[in-house]
């Protein structure tokens, strides 16, 4: 079974949506895909930065998972990354109340010795030249680099963005954030576009309409379950690369075909995310709650056509 490094957010939030608020809770991209990843039983280390105001039961959850916490820093006079948002009626657009980077504004990543020969490599949502520094780490060329990012790199580190994703093999970004790095509405034609810039494997993801997968001049769509009650879409996109990378690192499978079945593992966990505020719903997510809703997704989405 292949090592994984995550480096991204371990943060706070605090979220208000049409069907409640929280509080600070716990939260960052780190976190949501770490803890999707622990669903592959996979060997992790999440490489991030926090304050001495992180609760220790907060990075306790992390090691019950099986997730190496060597990797994150603790500042113990710093304070600890904060965002606050409201989400529209829609659940689909926010709006941001609050971002303080505190520890974040200085995070430079150290990767633990033992994980500098990961086979996987997921870089969270954060500055490209962060991302970089990760893989300038590595002793040996990971097996495959995944990258998230959005669309505020784009408007402030372009340059850098495209550095770091000349060296990746997988990008995962949304429709919009598609659109904005190509400058095409098409996804099909941005997705050609971002495999020039690098990546052999564009995922966009499209929220409640699922997911695409692109690879040279194939395709591959996944829909989202349709669900009875979203709480909170806070982490989901982050949800959708653990279960991703959790499965490739599993697997140690990275064939196209591989990639659909990580698109599906993704998107399942994604749709348990959004059902409870934060990480709550992921945080005691069993396997066979996993089994069954990959079941559903069987159900929901083969058939045989019938060819006249």
């Amino acid at each position: 079974m292949s090592k994984l490094v995550i480096v991204g957010t371990v943060a706070f939030d605090a979220i208000e949506t049409p069907f409640g608020k929280t509080d600070k809770i716990l939260g960052g991209a780190a976190t949501y895909i770490g803890l999707s990843a622990a669903q592959f039983q996979v060997n992790s280390s999440i490489v991030s930065i926090v304050g001495g105001d992180f609760p220790q039961k907060h990075l306790n959850l992390l090691s019950n998972k099986n997730i190496d916490i060597s990797g994150i820093e603790i500042v113990e006079d710093g304070k600890t990354f904060f965002w606050s948002g409201k989400y529209h009626n829609d659940m689909n657009s926010r709006d941001t109340l609050v971002t303080e980077l505190n520890t974040l504004a200085d995070f430079n990543p150290v990767v633990p010795e033992n994980y500098k020969d990961a086979e996987v490599v997921m870089l969270g949502n954060l500055h490209p030249l962060v991302q970089q520094s990760v893989l300038d780490q590595m002793t040996t060329k990971p097996k495959m680099v995944i990258l998230d990012t959005m669309n505020f790199w784009m408007d402030c580190a372009l340059d850098d963005l495209h550095n770091v994703i000349k060296n990746v093999d997988v990008i995962t970004i949304n429709d919009e954030e598609a659109r904005q790095l190509t400058g095409e509405y098409s996804l099909v034609v941005a997705a050609r576009k971002i495999h020039t810039m690098g990546p052999k494997y564009v995922v966009i993801k499209k929220g409640e309409h699922g997911a695409l997968l692109f690879y040279n001049e194939h395709a591959f769509y996944a829909p989202a379950l349709p669900l009875e009650e979203v709480f909170d879409p806070t982490g989901a996109g982050d949800t959708f690369a653990g279960g991703f990378a959790g499965y490739i690192a599993k697997t140690g499978d990275t064939s196209f075909e591989n990639m659909k079945n990580a698109v599906i593992y993704g998107s399942t966990l994604a749709s348990f995310c959004v059902e409870k505020f934060g990480t709550q719903r992921m945080e005691n997510l069993s396997s066979d709650e996993v089994q069954k809703r990959l079941m559903q997704f069987k159900q929901l989405t083969q058939f045989e056509i019938q060819l006249t």
